[in-house]
């Protein structure tokens, strides 16, 4: 699998990164349903595997039983993959989530994850969510302390704006940046990008199939039928009108995929890893079979016609 700098970090990662969003299971906010803990852990075990080098989580995913699955998944490989997790949503004895970012909230945080994960120190450690807005400073500095102390080697931000970014950066370096980013969510591509290159900060984009819909195994039948604790339900992207014309442009990444032997998923992940300031691209799989489904993106590109095909495409869809 192709390997990438990230920024400022000098980490060298594969171009793609395990996600464990989906594997955290259910009982939460931002739960997609029931899963299986064996089949989780087996799944990121299967990603190290096809050369799979890094691990993105996060706390409040599955309320830190993400983080546990992991610990478990990479305890005794002899080559383990590095750790990428975040703070900044916490949750109560109820399981409703907060946003925090005070120094001391940070701290504990990171704490509870280095214990979860069973790991001495956190290889990149993420805010999660820019909010509360007014405790950015506050958050960013312990986040530079925790650097400092050795807790965790590198420090980056997920969701930030320019001008949030700038804000820490004023602090301590902000080393990388995740961003949402699809061929169906290309706002990242105005200012946020240019500022990273800019800047050398790494990019590690998320949801870059779109939350399972350019996976190429998403139907009508199944957006019309997510289970009721599956947050994918009160997107707009799995309802219409848009849920239409994404199954279209699904059948047009197949129809590319075919020619190469490669799924949609993986056309959708190429078309980001297309960008040379991304340096990696997160891929969530909840099983072994899944994962399998999606690696091969970390080594296919597309050609320009291609890209000049799919940005047709995508140019008359509804907004």
């Amino acid at each position: 699998m192709e390997m990438r700098i990230l920024g400022r970090t000098g980490l060298e990662i594969s171009a793609l990164g395990m996600g464990t969003w989906a594997i955290g299971g259910t009982g939460w906010a931002y739960s997609w349903g029931s899963q299986d803990d064996g089949e989780g852990i087996a799944a990121i075990r299967r990603a190290v595997d096809l050369g799979m080098n890094w691990i993105d989580t996060a706390a409040v995913y599955g309320l830190g039983h993400a983080e546990e699955l992991v610990g478990k998944a990479i305890k005794g490989l002899p080559d383990p993959p590095c750790i990428f997790t975040k703070c900044s949503l916490v949750w109560d004895h109820e399981r409703k989530i907060s946003n925090r970012l005070s120094a001391a909230s940070v701290r504990r945080e990171c704490e509870e994850s280095l214990q979860r994960l069973g790991v001495d120190a956190i290889d990149l450690y993420q805010i999660h969510w820019p909010n509360p807005e007014e405790e950015i400073e506050e958050g960013w500095e312990e986040m530079a302390r925790l650097k400092r102390a050795g807790l965790v080697r590198h420090i980056g931000v997920s969701n930030f704006s320019v001008d949030q970014m700038a804000r820490a950066e004023a602090i301590a370096p902000v080393e990388t940046l995740q961003p949402p980013y699809s061929m169906l969510r290309r706002a990242v591509e105005q200012e946020i990008l240019p500022w990273c290159q800019q800047r050398d900060v790494g990019v590690i984009v998320y949801s870059p199939m779109l939350s399972g819909m350019l996976t190429g195994a998403m139907t009508r039948a199944r957006a019309e039928n997510l289970p009721a604790d599956d947050w994918r339900r009160s997107n707009k992207e799995f309802q219409e009108p848009r849920l239409s014309r994404n199954l279209e442009l699904v059948e047009l990444l197949r129809s590319i995929g075919a020619r190469h032997g490669c799924s949609p998923a993986e056309v959708a992940v190429a078309w980001t890893l297309r960008n040379p300031v991304v340096s990696g691209a997160i891929v969530g799989g909840r099983s072994p079979a899944q994962v399998e489904g999606v690696a091969g993106a970390g080594d296919f590109r597309l050609d320009e016609s291609e890209i000049a095909g799919i940005d047709a495409f995508i140019a008359k869809m509804p907004a």
